[in-house]
């Protein structure tokens, strides 16, 4: 069992309790992002909302709740990643996808389904680490300053016929003097001396295996020293600040606790999207790749039952991590994965394909719409550019005709549009003369003419 300071797990459920998002609020902040599939966000908003509740429970009684884990049955491009990625950003949670077939190509062993909570757990560091780094950034910009004045004024030695009192009191007034200088960056160009890492290849680093390069790693922090040697070096004080606050910054970092927030943070608040479960649908038939596809199924059936893995940061339960599966389900369905799979996804939700509607939507609507996006990337470059109606209505027309003819890809299909209307503007836009320029329905079409016409080519183009 995974070692936790009590106070470290209660801080961690604070700030749960503290995320206390009702589902209707959920659907609503995944509205700012996501146009239509409201099955979807109602069935994660619950998820998240279950966490919460979770939370007020007696430990006993929060041990046997386990999480809902969510089916995710559509076509691509209509949101499914981009709902659980945009959950999971609500809560700062571990997020982590994975493509359940990886598992299938050559080479496969059963036991590598557990590096997904490894990875999960090593993006829980950073999350974490990036909070510490925040926490004590302050401290260390102030050790760091205190530092850079004594390379820059050493402390005094005693001077004959001066008096110590006197030679202290001279120090000090220079030494603010510097202090202010320096906090207004007008001593960045001096250069001073320090020492610095020198860094090296590891013998280690050799192995491309996860399993050997974690032993390498742990080895290296064995050996002081291994990772590189000290010298001295002259640089510019500002280089030199900005070398000094990364060491104090890790310095001050305690890796241990960081650790154990990590493993909290996966354990009671993590999320693995798990795609393409349709491409390991499949019962044993006795040869090929059947075979494989039901042996990928029993190796993922402890992970999301919940078991213990071994990790970096210490032994993680997999228990009240939150599973979503996604998949087409064009040739299999869900009722094809084993009997004991299928129950560990006890919700289904089943997302849509998108029209032109909601691809005008899509273009407009949330947050980061792709036309924001544009008009704030050219404005950069101080060109102003205006979508008119019909020029909206046209693009989002074409990439429902194109999703028609060639394979469906949802709304990825209105980036490949996008880029190929705005190419021409994009690459003259440095040097265009006319800072105000509007886009309309005849411009689409001029761009996208040839490209739409020809089948064979929006193939290959669109």
């Amino acid at each position: 069992m995974a070692i936790v300071l009590p106070e470290s797990f209660d801080k961690f459920k604070d700030k749960l309790l503290k995320q206390d998002l009702t589902p209707k609020q959920t659907v609503a902040e995944l509205d700012k992002y996501i146009i239509g599939q409201k099955a979807a966000k109602k069935a994660v908003a619950i998820a998240l909302r279950n966490r919460y509740r979770r939370q007020k429970l007696p430990p006993e009684m929060a041990d046997e709740v386990a999480p809902k884990n969510i089916l995710m049955i559509g076509p691509t491009g209509v949101g499914k990643t981009e709902i659980s990625r945009r959950l999971a950003r609500l809560t700062s949670s571990p997020f982590m996808k994975i493509e359940a077939s990886k598992f299938t190509e050559v080479g496969y062993v059963g036991r590598d389904v557990e590096s997904m909570i490894r990875d999960l757990v090593q993006i829980a560091v950073g999350l974490v680490k990036a909070e510490k780094v925040e926490e004590v950034r302050s401290k260390a910009e102030k050790n760091v300053e205190e530092k850079l004045l004594d390379l820059l004024l050493p402390p005094p030695r005693p001077k004959p016929g001066i008096p110590e009192e006197e030679n202290v009191i001279k120090f000090q007034e220079t030494r603010e003097k510097l202090k202010k200088q320096l906090q207004m960056g007008q001593l960045d160009e001096r250069v001073v001396e320090i020492e610095v890492k020198e860094r090296f290849s590891s013998p280690f680093e050799i192995f491309s295996s996860s399993g050997v390069e974690e032993i390498g790693i742990q080895i290296q922090d064995m050996i002081p020293g291994l990772g590189g040697k000290t010298k001295r070096r002259k640089i510019k004080l500002k280089e030199a600040h900005d070398y000094l606050l990364d060491d104090e910054t890790q310095r001050l970092l305690d890796m241990d606790l960081i650790n154990r927030l990590a493993v909290d943070r996966v354990e009671h608040s993590g999320i693995i999207f798990l795609d393409e479960v349709d491409k390991i649908s499949g019962r044993e038939s006795g040869h090929g790749p059947e075979v494989s596809r039901e042996g990928v199924q029993r190796d993922l059936l402890p992970i999301i039952e919940g078991t213990t893995v071994n990790t970096r940061a210490g032994l993680v339960k997999t228990d009240h991590i939150l599973f979503i599966g996604a998949g087409a389900f064009h040739v299999s369905k869900p009722s094809d994965l084993i009997p004991e799979l299928q129950g560990r996804f006890p919700i289904r939700v089943e997302l849509h394909s998108l029209d032109k509607n909601e691809f005008m939507r899509i273009l407009i609507e949330p947050e980061n719409a792709l036309l924001k996006q544009y008009e704030a990337l050219l404005a950069t470059e101080g060109v102003k550019i205006k979508f008119t109606e019909d020029a909206i209505d046209e693009i989002a027309g074409i990439a429902e005709k194109v999703n028609e003819i060639n394979e469906n890809i949802g709304a990825r299909r209105l980036h490949t549009v996008m880029e190929k209307v705005m190419e021409e503007i994009s690459f003259a836009a440095p040097n265009v003369k006319k800072k105000s320029l509007i886009i309309d329905k005849v411009y689409v079409q001029k761009q996208l003419k040839g490209i739409v016409e020809d089948e064979d080519l929006s193939r290959f183009i669109l």
